[in-house]
C-alpha cells in the first residue's frame, strides 16, 4: 500500500518567459502579456522585483505587450519603471516593444499601438533601428520658477510633456554637471506638483539650421529609476523642442547625444505646431530567458 503521506505533493513554480532589451543604452525587460494575461498591480509588482539591478535581472522598468483594445491598433503598451510606478511613456522603451512586436509577428508598417500617454506610430527600419511617431508636446512653459534652492538662472530651466513630464536644464558642460545631486532635487521641485518630472540637462553643441542638424548633449535623472540614466527617449525629445521653441535652435532634425548613445529626432512644420515629430535610434535584443514567479 502507498503511503500517501510520506511525501509531499511537488508544486511547480511559474515560469516566465521574457526578453531583455536595450534603446540607446535605456534597458528593459520584455514580455508578450497577450499571452499571460498579468493585471497592472501584477505588471507593477514583477517590476519592482526584477527590475532591481542587484538582487534581479536589472533594468530601467518593465514592458508589457498587450492585446489591442481597439480594431485601428495592433497592441498596447504598458510601461513600469523599476520602482513599479505606471509610465505614461517611455521613447525608448516603445521604440523596443515596437521592434519586440515586429518580431512576434505583427509586421504592419508602421506599427498603431495605444498607450496611457495616447496613440502612437513605429516603424522598423531595419533590424536594429526604430523610428517611433509621437504627438506634438503640450504644456510648454518656458523660464519655469523652479522652488527649489538651485542656482539656476530663470531662463535656464523649461517645463514640456512629451509622454511624460520633463524639466529641461540648459548648461554649459554637461559632462561636469552634478546630475546625481542636483537631479533628485529638482526632480521633485513643489511646483512641478506630485508627478514631479525627469530632468535633462543639456549642453548645444551645435544650433544647425539651413538643413543642417542641431547637435546636443544630454544627461537625464529620471524619475522612477530615481537615477541617471544612460538614455531617455521622452527627454530627448523635450530637449530638442525645447530647444527649438526658445530660440536655441532652428534645426528640424536633432542629434542627441546620450551617456548609452545618439538618437535623432525630427519634425516638418513650426517648432510650435509639429508635424511627424519622430524619435530614431537603435534598439537591440540582449539576451532571452526565463524567470519563476
Amino acid at each position: 500500500m502507498t503511503n500517501s503521506l510520506t511525501e509531499p505533493p511537488v508544486v511547480r513554480k511559474f515560469v516566465l518567459e521574457f526578453t531583455k532589451m536595450s534603446g540607446a543604452g535605456n534597458d528593459f525587460i520584455v514580455i508578450d502579456n497577450r499571452f499571460y494575461r498579468f493585471s497592472a498591480e501584477e505588471l507593477s509588482t514583477m517590476a519592482q522585483r526584477f527590475c532591481a539591478r542587484r538582487t534581479g535581472v536589472g533594468a530601467d522598468g518593465l514592458l508589457a505587450l498587450q492585446v489591442a483594445d481597439r480594431d485601428d491598433v495592433a497592441y498596447r503598451m504598458a510601461y513600469y519603471n523599476a520602482d513599479g510606478s505606471l509610465g505614461t511613456m517611455c521613447g525608448n522603451g516603445a521604440r523596443c516593444l515596437a521592434l519586440f512586436a515586429h518580431l512576434a509577428g505583427l509586421n504592419a508598417d508602421p506599427l498603431a499601438f495605444s498607450s496611457d500617454a495616447g496613440d502612437y506610430r513605429a516603424s522598423v527600419l531595419d533590424g536594429e533601428t526604430v523610428r517611433l511617431f509621437v504627438p506634438s508636446p503640450r504644456s510648454f512653459r518656458p523660464s519655469f520658477p523652479i522652488e527649489s534652492d538651485v542656482d539656476l538662472a530663470s531662463d535656464r530651466c523649461h517645463y514640456l510633456w512629451t509622454g511624460t513630464e520633463h524639466l529641461v536644464v540648459f548648461v554649459d558642460d554637461v559632462s561636469t554637471t552634478d546630475v546625481e545631486g542636483t537631479g533628485p532635487v529638482l526632480r521633485r521641485d513643489p511646483a512641478l506638483g506630485e508627478n514631479g518630472a525627469n530632468v535633462n540637462f543639456v549642453e548645444v553643441m551645435d544650433e544647425g539650421g539651413d538643413g543642417a542638424p542641431a547637435r546636443l548633449r544630454v544627461r537625464t535623472f529620471e524619475k522612477g529609476v530615481e537615477a541617471e540614466t544612460l538614455a531617455c527617449g521622452t527627454g530627448s525629445i523635450a530637449s530638442s523642442m525645447v530647444s527649438a521653441l526658445t530660440g536655441r535652435s532652428s534645426a528640424r532634425r536633432f542629434e542627441v547625444s546620450m551617456p548609452g548613445g545618439v538618437l535623432a529626432v525630427g519634425f516638418e512644420g513650426a517648432a510650435s505646431e509639429t508635424q511627424e515629430l519622430y524619435l530614431e535610434g537603435p534598439a537591440t535584443i540582449v539576451y532571452r530567458g526565463s524567470l519563476e514567479l
